[in-house]
């Protein structure tokens, strides 16, 4: 039979069927979990707990290398950044267990702004892990890489996933959330970044979504949006899709706010389903 025949599901062409599943099994998941919309959290894999930050760095000095040449002077002040890097790991995992904590408070049937990540180590681990210590469900969605992305071990059972198709997470990520919390990274990050904001600011989307760029010490560094509209590549008003925080306390304030003022009461029969899949303009 043609759908047990795995050398053809893997061929060329059975790519428009492999493309469908991951549609398809996702949101029969999403169903069965009662799962209604998400607060998506972007930011490095390279991010480490503290614990093991510190733990890293203690034991490289443990070493006790006397007359250190250049390689361990680099490996040292990497590890010495690797801490300072870790209070967003921290920073991350608290904020999704302020969340988590006030979304279990609200009355619903479904589950409403569940934390979801990449799935992978760093500030997804960070996420999955601060909604999983408030007691709430939180979702990862992996991709497979050739490097391969172990998933972490707090995303709640059932709701761990491995896309192959870059796309189809996009999807998943963009017309489940209501909101996005970008901490420090690369260009995963700036991807991900720059897909919801195009989405935005062409109107792509029926509902609002903020974005939320945590971190100014580090975005400032990065990014500047500024002289894009200075050039007219984008307009004046298209810098308010960005709002800025940095600390847990202020980025859930914001967050709940937004929540609560646009979301709390789904706009439209198709987003108060589980999953409530946002509608597309045009």
């Amino acid at each position: 039979m043609a759908y047990l025949y795995r050398e053809f599901l893997e061929s060329a062409e059975a790519r428009p069927i492999r493309i469908l599943s991951e549609y398809l099994e996702p949101l029969r998941r999403f169903k069965e979990q009662k799962i209604q919309d998400t607060v998506v959290f972007f930011g490095s894999a390279r991010v480490d707990s503290r614990e093991r930050a510190e733990l890293a760095l203690a034991t490289l000095r443990a070493r006790g290398v006397r007359d250190a040449d250049a390689e361990y002077e680099s490996e040292l002040n990497k590890t010495r950044k690797a801490v300072e890097w870790a209070r967003y790991y921290e920073e991350a995992r608290e904020l999704a267990r302020l969340l988590t904590a006030w979304s279990l408070t609200l009355q619903s049937e479904n589950h409403r702004f569940v934390v979801t990540s990449g799935g992978g180590p760093g500030i997804m681990e960070a996420a999955n892990r601060g909604a999983r210590e408030a007691g709430g469900k939180t979702i990862g969605l992996n991709i497979r890489l050739p490097f391969e992305q172990g998933a972490n071990p707090y995303i709640t059972d059932g709701l761990g996933f491995e896309f192959h198709y870059f796309f189809m997470r996009k999807f998943w990520f963009a017309y489940l959330s209501k909101a996005l919390v970008i901490f420090p990274g690369g260009f995963g990050t700036c991807d991900e970044l720059f897909e919801i904001l195009t989405l935005v600011q062409t109107d792509k989307l029926s509902k609002k979504i903020a974005v939320i760029m945590y971190g100014r010490d580090y975005w400032n560094q990065v990014l500047h949006f500024k002289p894009m509209a200075d050039w007219g590549a984008i307009a004046e008003k298209d810098l308010e899709l960005l709002d800025y925080a940095d600390t847990p306390a202020d980025a859930f304030e914001q967050l709940r706010d937004h929540l609560i003022a646009h979301h709390l009461e789904p706009a439209s029969a198709q987003e108060a389903a589980a999953p409530g899949i946002a509608k597309t303009r045009g």
